[in-house]
């Protein structure tokens, strides 16, 4: 985690202080429920709250002697506990309490992205109902297409986050597990309705099996899906890296007065954070296959993933929130430029009505291959300057025939409020 790409937010949720906190509440509701099972002593956990010793420094001095993060957490946490200490950590694993206390930390950070997806969505159906019946052109392989609505290219953005929305709620819900299984899952010194009331009151379910860990295939799914989200994110960014190239200006993302574009030209304007958000796209599906790759342990567990997990776990999740943090301010503050957007639907002089003008001539009594090649052979002289457009390069090939009606951009945002339709009431 660096500074830059890391909001407050994920820095608090990732903290040593905080880890250790977690840690304690898995020790704590363990030996409460130790208590309810009557295998403790009654007050037990009680004492133990009030006596425990949290120090992270000390802890950290502590490590690096015993060279085990969990072991200096118990020998620090306990330090002052007196006799109780003796139900601290009773017939537990390392395991249980750092990979329950993980799941706790992402649910935490899930639901904090959750929330920031939501503002974003929230931004992004308002800006496309602002422009729901405002003709553009549509591109297909990056080539004038048809008119649309830029209202409608908006809209695909939203419902794409829809689709994060429900990911990241299911996956939240996934990552809503515990192990408190002892050495290798087996429960032979801890029984599973502890297991099963200590994760109750953590706001877990137990994980059905589990080895020494948690399965990491639940974790590599969860970092895959915070991959997809960044895809939409990356392409959503794209699709606005391409509207602000200087032939097209379609639209600019946000540029503050004080801004500079470039250490040279005083005259750019680069669209840098959608950029950047394209980079960090590359880094979290990269940390997905770094998931995927602790998915396979050996035998019970080995500590091949701990490693890994300590980055891209934090990164992960600190950069989606930050990427959907600054989408947000993009969506918010963007720059649509609808001269430009009118301006360039006419450049390509009417060919981007081919295909109504096809269906037209078929309506009207023409075979679909001969339509095609009429069309085709029109719209090569447009392209080739040897007609001013291609409504006027048809009258020469049919003089006869009155097809004026096929160039009316109305006709392709007749359906354009159905789509809309379908979106509001999730609003």
């Amino acid at each position: 985690m660096i500074e830059r790409y890391t909001p407050s937010i994920m820095k608090e949720i990732w903290s040593q202080e905080s880890k250790y906190s977690r840690w304690l509440k898995v020790e704590i509701a363990v030996m409460q429920a130790y208590e309810e099972k009557g295998l403790i002593p009654k007050g037990t956990s009680s004492k133990a709250r009030k006596s425990v010793y949290l120090d992270v420094e000390e802890i950290e001095k502590v490590e690096a002697d015993v060279n085990h993060d969990v072991i200096a957490f118990i020998k620090v946490a306990t330090s002052k506990m007196g006799d109780v200490a003796r139900y601290f950590h009773y017939g537990m694993t390392s395991s249980d309490v750092v990979d329950t206390a993980l799941s706790m930390a992402i649910v935490e950070a899930t639901t904090q992205i959750i929330e920031k997806l939501k503002s974003v969505m929230k931004f992004t159906f308002e800006l496309a109902k602002k422009y729901e019946y405002t003709p553009t052109v549509g591109r297909t392989h990056g080539v004038h297409a048809e008119i649309t609505s830029f209202g409608l290219k908006i809209l695909n953005w939203y419902a794409e986050m829809e689709r994060a929305l429900e990911r990241l709620e299911f996956e939240k819900e996934k990552m809503a597990v515990g192990k408190i299984s002892g050495a290798v899952g087996n429960y032979a010194n801890i029984p599973p309705e502890v297991e099963e009331l200590a994760c109750k009151k953590l706001g877990l379910k137990p994980c059905k099996i589990s080895t020494q860990v948690i399965p990491r295939d639940l974790h590599a799914e969860y970092i895959t899906t915070l991959a997809v989200i960044a895809g939409g994110i990356e392409r959503i960014t794209t699709e606005i890296r391409h509207l602000q190239k200087t032939e097209v200006r379609e639209v600019e993302e946000p540029f503050s007065s004080k801004q500079r574009g470039s250490s040279a030209m005083p005259h750019k304007k680069n669209p840098i954070l959608c950029e950047r958000l394209c980079g960090i796209a590359r880094m979290i599906r990269g940390y997905a296959v770094s998931a995927l790759e602790d998915v396979a342990l050996w035998h019970e567990r080995d500590i091949s993933h701990s490693s890994v997990e300590r980055v891209i776990l934090p990164d992960a999740t600190a950069l989606i929130y930050y990427a959907l943090d600054k989408l947000e301010y993009i969506v918010k503050n963007l720059k649509v430029n609808e001269d430009m957007i009118k301006k360039n639907i006419s450049i390509t002089k009417g060919l981007i009505f081919s295909q109504r003008v096809l269906l037209e001539l078929v309506k009207r009594g023409m075979s679909r291959e001969d339509a095609y090649l009429l069309v085709q052979s029109a719209s090569m002289k447009v392209w080739k300057s040897e007609s001013p457009n291609l409504l006027t390069a048809l009258k020469e090939e049919i003089p006869q025939m009155e097809i004026k009606d096929a160039f009316e951009m109305k006709y392709y945002l007749k359906h354009v409020e159905d789509i809309f339709k379908r979106f509001e009431v999730n609003v």
